[in-house]
This record gives structure tokens, sequence and C-alpha cells, in this order.
């Protein structure tokens, strides 16, 4: 799903805004998501950003939820339902891939990725869309968008976009709930990610801690799943990106 096997061309031609009289002018959203800002509509807003960009549809997803069952990190979306549900399996793969550098450089960064060629869409949407990840406190938000076959984008107010999202769900009761990321965190977990982090071995916080060495590696293992990180240098780096030590 990455842009290697999109033609680069194209990803070239991504400059000048999107026609058509729908986009709004930045006056004009920035009148009307004054007016939405503290309604807890999120909905609304990311409405009101996709038709400031010239998108079709939008979704908004909790990257710190996306691993688990069911489709509870979609925030909102009017994306098709199918296509939502198809893509989850490939947000998830995608994202516990990818390193913790690569997820801080992506932030407010548009990036550009191809949908499954299997997927069915509507008439005239492009298989190409758009994402820009955020953060919003110690949530990490990724807005995700859909555009008209042949359109060409604004990069400018794409990173106006990403900027704007963030502020848009603050205001909203998603992110109220469960934003701790060590929601779900044993006090052994977060004592082997601390000792981890202060470079103890396995070994070192089985003394520390009185517990087997087996126990320790598996206590490390569980918070790396948790975590979404592949090594325990990962591990260390999203504890300190989200203050967990």
């Amino acid at each position: 799903m990455e842009l290697s096997g999109v033609d680069k061309a194209a990803v070239g031609r991504i400059r000048m805004e999107a026609p058509g009289s729908r986009v709004l002018s930045r006056e004009h959203l920035v009148r009307r998501l004054a007016a939405v800002a503290g309604s807890n509509n999120v909905q609304a807003v990311m409405r009101l950003l996709a038709d400031y960009v010239g998108a079709s549809h939008f979704l908004l997803a909790r990257y710190d939820l996306i691993q688990e069952q069911g489709l509870d990190f979609i925030v909102t979306s009017n994306w098709p339902f199918d296509l939502v549900r198809r893509l989850g399996s490939e947000l998830a793969s995608g994202y516990a891939r990818s390193t913790e550098l690569e997820k801080c450089l992506s932030l407010l960064t548009p990036s550009f990725s191809l949908l499954p060629d299997d997927v069915t869409l509507p008439d005239d949407i492009s298989r190409q869309y758009c994402s820009l990840t955020f953060c919003v406190g110690r949530a990490r938000f990724s807005l995700m968008l859909l555009f008209l076959e042949g359109i060409i984008l604004s990069q400018e107010r794409l990173k106006e976009v990403g900027l704007l999202a963030a502020y848009g769900t603050s205001f909203g009761d998603e992110t109220d709930n469960r934003t701790e990321r060590d929601f779900e965190l044993t006090e052994r977990e977060l004592e082997c990610l601390f000792w981890i982090a202060e470079g103890k071995t396995s070994d070192e916080i089985a003394v520390i801690l009185g517990i087997s060495r087996n126990t320790i590696n598996n206590y490390i293992t569980s918070v790396m799943r948790k975590t979404a990180t592949k090594t325990r240098s990962e591990a260390i780096a999203y504890a300190v990106r989200n203050n967990l030590v």
C-alpha cells in the first residue's frame, strides 16, 4: 500500500488546488470551524476539512486502537463500509511494520498510497488516497482522504488540513476516552519497560524484581505487542515519546 507503486509523474502533478466550486476558501473554513469547534462534532469538522481540500470521502482513525478487534479504531468516516472493513487489516499490518522513527517523521506530512486492486470503489473515485497523521495528546490519529479521478491537489492545503484536523479532533469526545496508551499495560509490564529504558538486561531485571528471566521476557514481549513495536529499542523510544518512563 506504499506510494512506490504509484506513477511518479502523477504524483508530481499534485501541486495545484482542486477544481470545483465546492472547495471552501480559507476564510470560509475558519468561520465554519469556529462555529462547530465546541460542539464535539468531529464528523462535521472532518467534513469541512474534506471540502476544503477537495476530497470526496474522509476517514479518521486512531492508531493506538488499531490492533484491537473490530472497527473501534474508526472515529468517524463516510467511506463505504465494505472498504473500511477491507482496509482495517491492511492498516494494522502497515502500522506494525513501521519503526518509531518512521512514525514520528510521518506526522503532519501528506503521504499517498494505493488501495488494493480487489477493492470495489464508488464511480470516479481514485485508488490513490492521502493520509495525514497527527497527534492529540498521546493519541495518534490518521485522516485518510479519497478524491475523484484526475483531481489535482494542493500540498499547502493538505498540510493545513493536518494541523486543523488535530485542532478539531481535540474537541471531540473520542479523545477523552482511553487517551492513555498505558491503559492496557500492567504494573509489571510498566516496571519492565522502565528497567529496559534504564539499560538493564532481562537477567538484571529478573534479579531486581525477584522473578524469572523467562517471565521478564514474556512481559517485554507483551509490551512490544501492545505498543506495536518490534525491538526493545523501539519500545524504549515509544515509552519516552509517550511519557511512560
